[in-house]
């Protein structure tokens, strides 16, 4: 079936206009609560996080609202990580988890992610049978008066949270010497961040650390370092950590300023725990958008890399069915099974720090492991519900610049899951080429959006 609320990454879109609407955060409440709600003495329970967006107000109490209605139990964390609802669904043996987050997008975005009480997002099936129930009437399947649910806050969230995080830093190894300036994207992460960092011996400047509603991802965070970099060079810091808005992916930045992403961090990490002899599977799972070098960079080591669609938790679906316990994407996400069921880009940044700790080299030296080949991405925006993949003109440029690539290049094309966006990259060794290659689709794609 056509989706109509969900996309690649739960529900997303523009707040107080659909789907991101209270009328549809309260669909959402009901129909997920009614799905998990497997009737019985016991009470079943949902627990709530949200970054730090204004929209956030809006959205949980409708979300309260219809998981109360149909008799779950809701409790709210506040301004917590995705990662960090995702672990705590497991360990307060909730049975759903819902994190309201837009992650690395504007604050006039807003979005819901749904995990399962195992902790990981549910699959395309459940989201599924969720929009279909969300059809229903608003008074079918209601709870009795007696047996409606409790909504109620905890205040300790985020202490468990740094613990859990802590815990995944090799015992024995301390921070201490290291000055770290730490971006939050004046997101959900702004107070565990920079506490997880100091309490494991780092002296830490922390930046992007004053939401107010407006600001998360506004010059700072994982998608715009130029901050980061200043912040590193200014205060000669050994290394910069950018967060997103949600925390769930992140991106470094050494001591000279340069950027380190997700592919830099998943060949680090394969490397590492290949030598640790801790790979349960001899590759990595990635993305179609993970670049070449990576791939030819494991395979010099003799490892794999299995490529999925776009989004992490595809990536996780394929860690899971075929056993790997190393994953992630380009943009950040990094999925290390060992530790979460999600991305985690604070227990991802800590696993570098182990490394440089124990190699006792800059970030420079550890951090850039090969030369990524000629990669270009560009977005072109479209009228919602504009379909140009489909127009002839469109098509045939895709096959000419497949064509121009020849064997040693990737092209792809495809519609953004959480944007009207479609993005063309490609990538192969002549960067002329590879340019040449996504401006004749890009033109292709706008011409068909104007004509549609």
């Amino acid at each position: 079936m056509e989706r109509g609320y969900f996309g690649t990454d739960g529900i997303r879109g523009t707040a107080n206009r659909f789907p991101m609407t209270p009328e549809v955060a309260l669909r959402v409440g009901m129909a997920a609560g009614k799905r998990y709600h497997s009737g019985g003495d016991r009470r079943h329970s949902v627990v709530i996080g949200k970054d730090t967006r204004l929209s956030g107000y809006m959205i949980e109490p409708a979300l309260v609202a219809g998981f109360t209605a149909v008799g779950m139990d809701v409790v709210l964390f506040g301004p917590l990580p995705t990662p960090a609802v995702a672990m705590l669904t497991r360990s307060l043996r909730a049975d759903l988890g819902v994190m309201i987050s837009a992650s690395h997008n504007k604050y006039t975005d807003n979005g819901i992610k749904l995990f399962g009480p195992d902790g990981y997002k549910l699959s395309d099936v459940t989201e599924a049978e969720i929009e279909m129930m969300m059809g229903l009437p608003l008074d079918e399947g209601l709870a009795g008066s007696a047996d409606l649910g409790r909504a109620k806050r905890i205040d300790d969230s985020q202490a468990r949270y740094i613990e859990i995080v802590k815990s995944t830093f090799p015992r024995g190894l301390r921070l201490s010497g290291m000055r770290i300036v730490v971006d939050c994207a004046n997101g959900a992460a702004y107070k565990v961040a920079p506490e997880a960092l100091f309490e494991l011996g780092a002296e830490v400047i922390a930046i992007g650390v004053e939401p107010n509603g407006f600001n998360i991802n506004q010059e700072v965070g994982s998608t715009d370092t130029r901050a980061l970099k200043e912040a590193v060079l200014k205060y000669r810091a050994d290394l910069g950590i950018a967060l997103d808005g949600d925390a769930d992916r992140v991106v470094l930045v050494d001591e000279h300023g340069a950027t380190i992403d997700g592919d830099q961090l998943m060949a680090l990490v394969a490397t590492s725990f290949k030598k640790a002899g801790a790979l349960t599977q001899p590759g990595i799972v990635a993305t179609v958008m993970s670049n070449l070098g990576l791939e030819r960079y494991l395979k010099k080591l003799d490892l794999t890399m299995e490529r999925t669609k776009v989004g992490d938790r595809y990536v996780v679906e394929a860690m899971r069915a075929k056993g790997y316990n190393v994953g992630g994407e380009q943009s950040g996400h990094i999925i290390l099974s060992d530790f979460c069921t999600t991305g985690d880009g604070l227990i991802a940044a800590l696993q570098l720090l182990a490394v440089l700790v124990q190699e006792g080299k800059p970030v420079s030296e550890v951090c850039h492991l090969f030369e990524p080949a000629p990669q270009v991405l560009e977005n072109v925006r479209i009228e919602a519900g504009a379909k140009p993949l489909e127009a002839d003109g469109v098509k045939a440029a895709i096959k000419a610049a497949e064509k121009r690539l020849g064997s040693k290049g990737r092209l792809l094309v495809r519609p953004s899951g959480t944007e009207p966006l479609v993005r063309v990259m490609a990538e192969g060794d002549d960067e002329i080429v590879v340019r040449e290659a996504v401006g004749e689709v890009v033109l292709a794609v706008q011409k068909a959006s104007v004509a549609a």
